[in-house]
């Protein structure tokens, strides 16, 4: 076992199967205590079942480490608060909090429904809002803590993962929405996109390249859990962790602007911005190009 957070007190949600499980698995390794929660659904969301969190608890404590099983719905306010609840029950403390949990439930944006979209953003968005909120308040008070939430590369849009793709944007702005009102409490906030074989990759349409593990992932998230990062002022950012490959996100900023003399018409808008403010190019949107040639070719592309 290691010691990159010894004596700290880590809850991680999703935590019984995939990235989730290997991070569970990986902070105990370094010395964390570990609240493995995870409600046991399967991909789409249903069948839930508490097996898998007890699973991981037993791999930890037969390795030498210390884990409690918790079995709650994230989704709701009352599960979010549970999962700090059962850290400070059991632990006496609460040092970082890790959002892992979600779901799948494709669907092109034309065809989908209420009940595709609600879960998706309730268990990713909300997920992660629930934990922060019970567990921002604790560290708040004692001063200290680490929250790390999950994101995609596919918050940059999704051809058929609209729900998912609006979740993840929407856990990236929850981010550093923490990052900035917690900062001078000493708690910092992270996000994590990960590229690793789990039971979500798997639902990819295509071939995705540059990918890893969940342990790749995993190392990523213990580093952002530890008092390393808030020795580095490292809070608010966005990293990809693809196999041996990590990277950090751009933070939103405006690119160019133009200014009207007197009040902007449909007019002056349509003669000046084109050549003067101009657009961001989509770069999903040539790759998207791509995977249409691919498959009038009857090849499958890359990602």
């Amino acid at each position: 076992m290691g010691d990159f957070l010894t004596g700290k007190v880590i809850a991680v949600t999703g935590a019984g199967r995939g990235i989730g499980r290997a991070v569970a698995l990986a902070c105990a390794a370094e010395g964390a205590s570990v609240v493995v929660n995870d409600y046991g659904v399967s991909v789409d969301g249903a069948e839930p079942a508490s097996d898998v969190a007890t699973a991981v608890v037993k791999e930890i404590e037969a390795a030498g480490g210390r884990a409690t099983a918790l079995a709650d719905d994230v989704s709701t306010m009352a599960g979010g608060r549970r999962v700090v609840d059962t850290a400070v029950a059991r632990y006496g403390r609460l040092d970082g909090a890790v959002c892992a949990a979600g779901i799948l439930r494709e669907r092109m944006l034309f065809n989908m429904t209420e009940e595709e979209w609600d879960p998706v953003i309730a268990t990713h968005l909300k997920g992660t809002f629930t934990v922060f909120r019970a567990a921002s308040a604790l560290m708040r008070r004692q001063g200290h803590g680490a929250l790390v939430g999950f994101t995609s590369g596919n918050h940059q849009g999704s051809v058929a993962q609209a729900n998912y793709s609006a979740a993840k944007g929407g856990i990236i702005s929850l981010v550093r929405s923490a990052a900035l009102g917690l900062h001078k409490y000493g708690v910092t906030a992270n996000c994590v996109a990960p590229v690793a074989r789990t039971r979500m990759s798997a639902e990819v349409p295509m071939e995705l390249t540059g990918i890893g593990d969940p342990e790749d992932v995993a190392a990523m998230v213990v580093y952002l859990l530890s008092d390393r990062v808030r020795e580095h002022g490292i809070t608010g950012q966005v990293y990809t962790v693809a196999g041996p490959k990590i990277a950090v996100w751009a933070q939103p900023r405006e690119l160019r602007a133009a200014y009207a003399d007197g009040a902007w018409t449909p007019e002056k808008i349509a003669d000046h911005l084109p050549g003067t403010v101009g657009s961001d190019p989509m770069p999903l949107l040539a790759k998207l190009e791509a995977m249409a040639k691919a498959a009038a070719a009857h090849d499958r592309p890359n990602a």
